[in-house]
């Protein structure tokens, strides 16, 4: 646990911004947030958040590192190719914010223990690249009652979202499994890589906030973004009476 001037001088001009302050920083500090995939999303999420202080940061990827990620995996270096994802991310962070309790998770996200590795924590983000994970998510934050920060990017385009499945629509709402979820990787699209930084430190923002206690978040709402046009737009999400995962009898 890092000294109260230590905490005074590192997060000085985060602590300043209205809406956070020195409790907003507290709770900070005492949260615990999961991060589901360390990918090109996932990975200036985690670096912000332990920038900002998060007080505990659970890594969750099975993958390992490539060299095909590096354009976009902006956590890793060349060598940390071949290494679990979980462990190359955790080992940076540490070094960037050794005050911050990181936990890295060499697992797959599944429905049979999505609600298992997400028990405990204060917040998730879910930094994934495919529909199964994304589905797994989503029905382990609803079984939780947990509030959770989405972002996605495919080739130009990016999605970013808060769902709170007791409190409005979830992710089964705004993308109804249709049984054909197949392609969509980046390696056959293709993804920019800063439109994946722009999506993941995206998704920190909102975490913070949210962790802070700000009012103004994206909750209820999904914002759509091209990187070629910098046209952007928020649209508000509505609760399909019919979802099977928030909406179960």
């Amino acid at each position: 646990m890092a000294d109260a001037n230590y905490e005074t001088v590192r997060y000085l001009r985060q602590v300043a911004l209205p809406g956070i302050g020195a409790q907003g920083q507290r709770r900070l500090r005492d949260a615990k947030i999961a991060v589901v995939g360390a990918g090109g999303i996932g990975a200036p999420a985690l670096l912000y958040l332990a920038a900002a202080g998060a007080g505990e940061i659970t890594v969750i990827d099975n993958g390992r590192v490539e060299e095909s990620n590096l354009h976009r995996q902006i956590i890793f270096d060349t060598a940390d190719c071949g290494r679990p994802k979980a462990e190359a991310a955790a080992k940076r962070l540490r070094a960037l914010n050794p005050s911050v309790k990181i936990n890295a998770l060499d697992s797959e996200l599944s429905a049979e223990n999505t609600r298992t590795l997400l028990a405990g924590h204060t917040l998730a983000l879910d930094c994934t690249d495919n529909f199964p994970a994304r589905r797994a998510v989503n029905a382990g934050c609803a079984a939780l009652g947990l509030k959770y920060v989405y972002g996605a990017v495919y080739r130009y385009e990016g999605q970013l979202a808060v769902f709170d499945p007791a409190h409005g629509a979830c992710y089964e709402c705004l993308y109804p499994e249709t049984g054909d979820e197949r392609a969509g990787a980046c390696e056959q699209c293709g993804v920019l890589g800063p439109l994946a930084g722009m999506i993941g430190a995206a998704c920190a923002a909102e975490a913070i906030k949210l962790v802070a206690g700000m009012k103004e978040t994206l909750a209820g709402r999904l914002w759509l973004f091209d990187a070629l046009t910098y046209e952007g737009k928020v649209v508000n999400l509505r609760k399909n009476p019919h979802c099977k995962i928030c909406c179960k009898p």
